[in-house]
C-alpha cells in the first residue's frame, strides 16, 4: 500500500531536559502546526501526538505523548516530522510542493529531454530541480524566466533552452 505524500513541517533538532522534551526547527508557516493534540508523522509512519509546545529560541520546545524521558526523546533527535500532503493548505500560483515535482518528465522549449526530476534541492537564492536523464544530471534553477510550463497533473515541465543548461560532460 502507497502511503499518501508527506510535507515536512518540522524537524527535531536534539532533546532539552530529563522530561521528554525536544528542541524542534518549524518548517512550517501554518498557524498551530505543533499545538496540543495536533498529530506529526515520523519518517517511518509512527505518528507523534503534540501534548505541549511552547517558543524557545527561534523554535519551539515540544513534547510529545509517550515521549517521557530524555533517552526516548534522544532518539527523535534528526527526524523530519511531517503531516498528510492533504492537510496542507494549498500554495501560492507558481510554487509546488516536492513530491509534486519529483518524477516530472522536463523537456526544453525546443523538444530536448532532458529527463526526470529526482531531487528538490533547496537553496538559499531558489531551488534547484536536480533532473536525471540518459545522459546524467542536469540542474535546473527554478526561475520563474526560465519555466515556461509545470503541469504537475500530467506530470510534464517544459522550461527555457538556455545557455548552460546542459549536462555535465561524461569524459
Amino acid at each position: 500500500m502507497t502511503r499518501e505524500p508527506t510535507v515536512a513541517v518540522g524537524r527535531i533538532v536534539r532533546p532539552h531536559g530529563v522530561r521528554g522534551e525536544v528542541g524542534v526547527l518549524v518548517l512550517s508557516e501554518v498557524e498551530g502546526r505543533f499545538a496540543p493534540g495536533e498529530t506529526v508523522l515520523l519518517d517511518d509512519g509512527r505518528e507523534l501526538t503534540v501534548h505541549t509546545s511552547k517558543v524557545y529560541r527561534g523554535g519551539l520546545l515540544v513534547t510529545f505523548d509517550g515521549v517521557e524521558d530524555r533517552e526516548t526523546a534522544a532518539a527523535l533527535a534528526g527526524s523530519v516530522l511531517s503531516v498528510p500532503a492533504s492537510s496542507s493548505p494549498p500554495l501560492p500560483e507558481g510554487s509546488w510542493w516536492d513530491h509534486e515535482i519529483v518524477g516530472c518528465a522536463v523537456t526544453t522549449d525546443r523538444g530536448r529531454d532532458l529527463g526526470v526530476v529526482d531531487d528538490v534541492l533547496h537553496t538559499a537564492a531558489n531551488d534547484v530541480w536536480s533532473v536525471l536523464g540518459a545522459t546524467g544530471e542536469t540542474l535546473v534553477p527554478v526561475l520563474k524566466d526560465l519555466l515556461v510550463s509545470v503541469d504537475v497533473a500530467s506530470r510534464r515541465i517544459v522550461v527555457r533552452e538556455v545557455a548552460g543548461l546542459t549536462v555535465p560532460d561524461e569524459g
